[in-house]
C-alpha cells in the first residue's frame, strides 16, 4: 500500500482550542505505522483551502472563532468542492456546527456553509462529560461495530434534517441535543461529532475507516495494529 495519505488540517489557528489537532496526528500516525508516506497540511487561516486533500480534519472552538471559521471557508470553498468529490471530512464539535445550515454565536444566528443538513441552537444548560454511544452505520460508518465513546462540552444543541443521519445512538451522555438519544452526523463523505478526546485516539476504528475511505480502499484491507495502550484507554472509559 504505497500511496501518501495528505491530510488537511482546516484552520487549525482557530478551531484548536480543544485539543482536536491530535485527530490529525492520529491519522498520520496510524498511515506510517502501517508504512505509508504521510503528512499533514495546515490550512490556516491566511490559506486558501485546497480541495484535493485526501481527508480533512476540523477542530472546535469559541463563539468567536466560529463565526471567523464560516466567513474564511466561505471565501475559500475548497472544503465545499472535497465534500462534492467524496473526499471524507472529519468535524468536531464548533467544526460540525459550521457545516451545519446555522449555529448561533454571541446571541447571533450565523449561517454555516450548509454541508450537513443540521440546525445548531442554544441549549438550556451545558453538556459536559463523558458521552458513550453505539455506532449506527449510517451511511459511509458502515464498517463501524465498536462503541464510541469521547468528552462532550457543548452548549449548542444540534438538530438534524431529513438529509443526515446520526453518527451513534447514545447510551451515556447527551450527545447532540437534549432529548435526544443521538450522537454526531453523517451525511455524504462527511463524519461529524461531539466528541472530543481527540476522537480518533480514543476511537481507532474510526480512525481506520476515514483512512480506508481516503484512501479508497475496504477498512478489512488496512493492516491490523496492535496497540495494548489503546485497548486500555478504552476499557477505562467504557465503564
Amino acid at each position: 500500500m504505497a500511496k501518501r495519505l495528505r491530510i488537511g488540517l482546516v484552520l487549525p489557528d482557530v478551531l484548536g482550542t480543544y485539543g482536536d489537532d491530535g485527530n490529525a496526528l492520529v491519522l498520520r500516525q496510524r498511515a506510517r505505522m502501517r508504512g505509508m508516506e504521510a503528512e499533514i497540511e495546515r490550512i490556516g487561516l491566511g490559506d486558501d483551502v485546497p480541495a484535493d486533500c485526501d481527508v480533512y480534519t476540523i477542530g472546535g472552538g469559541e463563539d468567536a472563532a466560529q463565526i471567523i471559521a464560516s466567513s474564511r471557508l466561505k471565501a475559500s470553498p475548497g472544503l465545499q468542492s472535497a465534500a462534492a468529490d467524496g473526499r471524507p471530512i472529519f468535524a468536531v464539535c464548533a467544526g460540525m456546527q459550521v457545516l451545519g445550515h446555522a449555529f448561533t454565536a454571541h446571541g447571533e444566528t450565523v449561517e454555516g456553509l450548509g454541508l450537513i443538513d443540521a440546525t445548531t441552537t442554544p441549549m438550556t444548560t451545558r453538556a459536559i462529560g463523558e458521552v458513550a454511544s453505539h455506532p449506527t452505520r449510517a451511511g459511509i460508518t458502515a464498517g463501524l461495530t465498536e462503541p464510541l465513546t469521547g468528552f462532550e462540552n457543548h452548549m449548542g444543541g444540534t438538530v438534524l434534517g431529513p438529509e443526515a443521519s446520526a453518527l451513534g445512538t447514545v447510551k451515556r451522555g447527551v450527545g447532540n441535543a437534549e432529548n435526544t438519544d443521538v450522537e454526531g452526523v453523517v451525511q455524504g463523505s462527511i463524519i461529524a461529532t461531539y466528541m472530543h478526546g481527540p476522537a480518533l485516539a480514543r476511537n481507532p476504528q474510526l480512525a481506520d475507516l476515514l483512512m480506508a475511505k481516503a484512501l479508497g480502499i475496504p477498512m478489512s484491507d488496512l493492516e491490523p495494529l496492535e496497540l495494548a495502550e489503546i485497548d486500555r484507554l478504552r476499557l477505562e472509559r467504557m465503564r
